[in-house]
């Protein structure tokens, strides 16, 4: 299996144009119930090529992206270089760098299930403030609510070199109870990407599990991709439909 911090490495480009954003009602979410203020100093945890944090920066909030990855950090530096509250870092969960007691709110989107949990619990106390916010946040894709869902499924099980051992939903909700040792809350909101076959490739070569062009199973799995969009397209588009799911509380 490939190392947690390397093995989106060959996906950056196809993780900026073709992984979904948050609905809006995300970050009133965090104006609710977290207390969130334009003045807040977020940390994203793993923020990746920065989709998670251009939700805060165009709320106006300052926010520093700890991302391990150098070339997601490079890719969030040209997709958030218009915002100057924008702080990429080369650090990790477990060892973010930033000073005691200095963020607000830390958020961890598509990335919590990569954390040494014990020793990241630490580092989040040492770096949030008093009543400070954790919030672990998911788009989900849902499994079963179709029958293209289904087959998708079927289709990255079938393809997918280590899909089932490293999927988030093996975090479940002990596990995050577990980290936060306090009663948290959850949130839902519905999300979707309407897509076209191109975009559907992308979405799928996002994938750290999925063959990348150099694999031999690719062409035999691009092949497929397209039966399965062909079958199940209206319009030559594609609708996939996610929860986006946020954990939220104190440590």
């Amino acid at each position: 299996m490939q190392s947690s911090t390397e093995r989106f490495s060959n996906r950056v480009e196809n993780y900026v144009k073709f992984r979904p954003s948050y609905p809006s009602e995300v970050l009133q979410v965090f104006r609710d119930e977290m207390n969130l203020q334009t003045a807040s100093i977020i940390a994203d945890i793993g923020s990746g090529t920065g989709i998670s944090a251009k939700i805060f920066l165009e709320n106006g909030n300052e926010v520093f992206g700890i991302e391990p990855n150098q070339p997601m950090r490079e890719a969030s530096g040209v997709f958030l270089q218009n915002f100057l509250k924008f702080h990429s870092i080369n650090g990790t969960a477990e060892n973010t760098t930033l000073e005691d007691n200095s963020v607000d709110i830390i958020i961890a989107a598509q990335a919590f299930h990569w954390f040494d949990k014990a020793k990241t619990r630490i580092e989040f106390r040492r770096i949030l403030r008093d009543n400070g916010f954790t919030a672990l946040i998911w788009n989900e894709r849902q499994l079963n609510s179709n029958e293209f869902l289904r087959e998708y499924e079927s289709f990255l099980i079938k393809f997918g070199s280590d899909y089932k051992q490293v999927r988030h939903e093996n975090v479940s909700e002990d596990k995050i109870a577990d980290f936060f040792e306090k009663p948290f809350r959850k949130k839902t909101f519905l999300n979707s990407q309407t897509l076209d076959f191109s975009g559907l490739k992308g979405r799928v070569l996002s994938s750290s599990y999925m063959p990348s062009a150099e694999d031999t199973r690719f062409g035999e799995m691009e092949k497929e991709l397209k039966q399965l969009f062909t079958r199940f397209q209206k319009n030559d588009t594609i609708e996939i439909l996610y929860d986006t799911n946020i954990y939220f509380g104190q440590l």
